[in-house]
């Protein structure tokens, strides 16, 4: 085989691997993995006392979650999880037991697309989100993804 031939099939063989789709189904939550720990509640209480106090978000109208440190707490009490494959991760309640989470089934998946950016957003019940963010073109049918 001569070197343009050679070279030749390369750049077709990388052409074929950048043209293919890639499919996407919402992860099984039995396999995902807690990425940080959930704050303690001294943190809580001190960035809640840090963020109500500042009179600039109260002049903005920013402090909707300041009424009650109870709502603060389940905004923020939150830690990020992800998907076995790292391609799904969103924000998961401390107050769900990981077992529980575990056990989840997925609810569907929806398309979002901010500008250029799609998000393929996994529903679960207890209002679990996990979503897989990508610049690709994508289309969701039968609760999976097709991206290229």
């Amino acid at each position: 085989m001569s070197r343009a031939h050679a070279l030749a099939a390369v750049v077709l063989a990388a052409l074929s691997v950048t043209a293919s789709a890639a499919t996407f189904v919402c992860p099984d939550l039995s396999a995902v993995a807690q990425v940080n720990a959930c704050p303690l509640e001294e943190e809580l209480k001190f960035t809640y006392n840090g963020f109500c106090s500042d009179t600039a978000k109260a002049y903005a109208n920013q402090t909707d979650s300041c009424i009650r440190y109870d709502d603060y707490r389940a905004m923020k009490n939150v830690a990020m999880w992800e998907s076995a494959d790292g391609a799904f991760d969103g924000y998961i309640s401390c107050g769900l037991p990981p077992a529980q989470v575990k056990a989840l089934k997925p609810a569907g998946m929806t398309l979002e697309k901010l500008g250029k950016l799609t998000k393929l957003v996994c529903s679960y019940d207890k209002g679990i989100r996990l979503t897989h963010r990508t610049r690709a073109n994508c289309t969701v049918a039968n609760a999976q993804a097709t991206c290229d």
